[in-house]
């Protein structure tokens, strides 16, 4: 059986899911080979379609396994390559990342909707309607409880980097992108994020692009 990892995605400037786990195993120095397919095309299902039965990406093929949907993704990678630190180690840490995980993989669609990802644009001020503003507030407590409790060894939300980190990357870029102002521990946070060789290399990446969907620019 072949052991590559094979990752189909969304082009970067807007696919907030496909960053998920793509982060994540860039920082956890996986080797893997990434298709990227362009998001609003009128052949973006059928090319979808060609490696995913749900028709969405993100989408894993390790040798005859096939994993679809990014908390699932890394989940499967945190069981497949157990030797990296994917979650915490300390059973309480591990149990609050995976729950915020989670919770960001359910939640949050006042942000999503009203400020949609694109980590080539700058849209100050853009889109903080109360529905996401009441996200940002519960996001903020997350990041600051998370830090206050666990990030002693680390910049990131656990201290060293994890999971919970990947999850939360797209609603950093969303930040930057609308000018979202944060408190000194939370900005803290996003800027170690930021900085990140993994995230910053998804903004070249992303910069590179020639695609452009004006119904993720207009938003």
């Amino acid at each position: 059986m072949s052991t590559e990892l094979h990752l189909v995605i969304g082009n970067k400037a807007y696919s907030s899911w496909s960053m998920r786990p793509w982060i994540a195993m860039t920082a956890n120095g996986l080797k893997f080979r990434e298709t990227v397919i362009c998001l609003g095309q009128d052949n973006t299902a059928s090319e979808i379609k060609k490696y995913s039965a749900s028709g969405k990406v993100p989408y894993l093929i390790h040798g005859d396994i096939r994993v679809w949907d990014s908390l699932a993704i890394i989940e499967y990678l945190a069981e497949a390559f157990y030797d990296k630190p994917w979650w915490p180690t300390d059973p309480q840490a591990r149990a609050v990342a995976r729950a915020i995980s989670a919770e960001m993989h359910s939640g949050f669609q006042g942000l999503r909707q009203n400020m949609p990802m694109n980590v080539r644009r700058s849209h100050p001020g853009k889109g903080a309607v109360p529905e996401a503003l009441a996200d940002i507030a519960r996001i903020s407590a997350i990041w600051t409880e998370c830090r206050q409790r666990f990030g002693a060894k680390g910049p990131y939300l656990f201290g060293t980097f994890c999971n919970a980190d990947a999850m939360y990357a797209p609603v950093v870029t969303r930040f930057k992108t609308y000018g979202v102002a944060l408190d000194p521990v939370c900005r803290a946070y996003a800027d170690a994020m930021l900085d990140h060789p993994a995230l910053k290399q998804w903004y070249a990446d992303a910069a590179k692009e020639s695609w452009v969907v004006e119904k993720y620019e207009l938003a």
